[in-house]
């Protein structure tokens, strides 16, 4: 199509800078409109035709509302992904036109990557989750609190109580001090970590009640991602949200680097040299991967809760999860025998998992084009 226009919109909270970058011409600044959606569909009148449209920002606190305002107006728009917009060395001025004329030159050169934008009901459930996420945060922090509080007046817990586990609770209800003022914050500290405990209860009901609710294609990759070891029902829920379609990933090495978890590499000549992961991706799942390889240093084998989650999948996905389990046990038996870091060898199990999570979220897929075509 002739006479496209690429739109740069470096969206703020209250404002967004617009630029324009003619085909084959000059970039410049259209000022700045407030960010309301009667501005923006002013701003689609004011630029011509719709179809001859492309229009860009960069995702940001301010989400994907502007996206959907562009959208219901028939206008293409891509989400940028922030952290690779190029910048040219030495540049030291940064102004919000700027920034929009450099957004709209970049897109018409193709330098930019879109991000998967998540459809209403998607982006319900990833809220929710992340939610969660930050509850399991504030629990860990008030459990440290109170944990230090402890170890400075010197009280341990009873030998053989597993850490937060029934006995390791009753326990720290009938811990008392000398004094009523340390009594006091003993109190307080332990009323918010049973509130942390209730919260994440809530919260843990509330994903399960949206996964009932959600589209077909997300309860069954939810119900898959379920059945591999390590991953629980929550933990599979932020999986699902935060991946989308697999399909979308042609090789799981893409996958891998949108999760941050490749080397980095600097080669010249006949030099490799190779790095730490590059932790530049989606760090939600980035750590719930890494959370859940650790299952794989155990022998394989499935307990009674992994059958739990297990029923009602198909054969195709309880192979992929033996298969996995077999694959990854051995991978970090192999790693740990060599001295490597414990940190250093679940990374590389967890960079491993998001392979099979990518083979899992295929064949969700294709089962659900098979019942669609039966």
């Amino acid at each position: 199509m002739k006479n496209i226009r690429f739109v740069g919109l470096d969206v703020h909270a209250e404002s967004i800078a617009v630029a324009i970058a003619e085909t084959g011409g000059e970039v410049r600044s259209l000022g700045t409109i407030p960010n309301q959606e009667p501005a923006v569909r002013r701003l689609i009148r004011r630029l011509g035709k719709r179809e001859q449209l492309r229009v860009c920002y960069e995702a940001g606190p301010t989400g994907y509302v502007v996206y959907w305002w562009l959208v219901r107006l028939g206008v293409h728009c891509d989400v940028v992904a922030p952290t690779l917009v190029p910048v040219r060395a030495g540049d030291r001025v940064k102004t919000d036109r700027r920034d929009a004329m450099k957004l709209a030159r970049c897109y018409r050169a193709g330098d930019l990557t879109p991000v998967w934008v998540p459809d209403a009901a998607h982006e319900a459930l990833r809220d929710l989750v992340r939610a969660r996420e930050a509850a399991k945060k504030d629990q860990l922090r008030l459990r440290h609190r109170l944990q230090k509080f402890l170890l400075r007046r010197g009280v341990r817990p009873p030998e053989g109580a597993r850490a937060w586990g029934t006995a390791h609770r009753s326990w720290l209800h009938t811990v008392r001090f000398k004094y009523p003022a340390q009594n006091t914050v003993m109190l307080d500290h332990l009323s918010e970590v049973e509130h942390a405990q209730e919260r994440l209860r809530r919260l843990d009901q509330a994903i399960e009640d949206s996964i009932a609710t959600a589209p077909e294609q997300l309860r069954e990759l939810v119900a898959g991602l379920a059945a591999m070891r390590g991953i629980a029902r929550p933990a599979a829920a932020m999986i699902a949200v935060e991946l989308g379609l697999a399909s979308r990933f042609a090789r799981p090495r893409q996958l891998m680097g949108y999760a941050g978890l490749v080397s980095a590499e600097h080669s010249s000549g006949g030099s490799v040299r190779r790095g730490a992961i590059t932790k530049t991706g989606n760090a939600h799942l980035r750590r719930i991967l890494v959370e859940a390889a650790w299952a794989y240093r155990h022998r394989p084998g499935i307990g009674r809760q992994l059958a739990k989650r297990q029923k009602g999948v198909s054969p195709a996905l309880r192979e992929i999860s033996l298969k996995a389990q077999h694959r990854l046990h051995r991978k970090y038996a192999r790693l740990a025998s060599r001295g490597k870091p414990h940190q250093q060898v679940v990374t590389a199990v967890a960079r491993e998992l998001l392979g099979f999570v990518w083979a899992v979220g295929l064949q969700v897929e294709q089962e659900l084009r098979l019942q669609k075509a039966a």
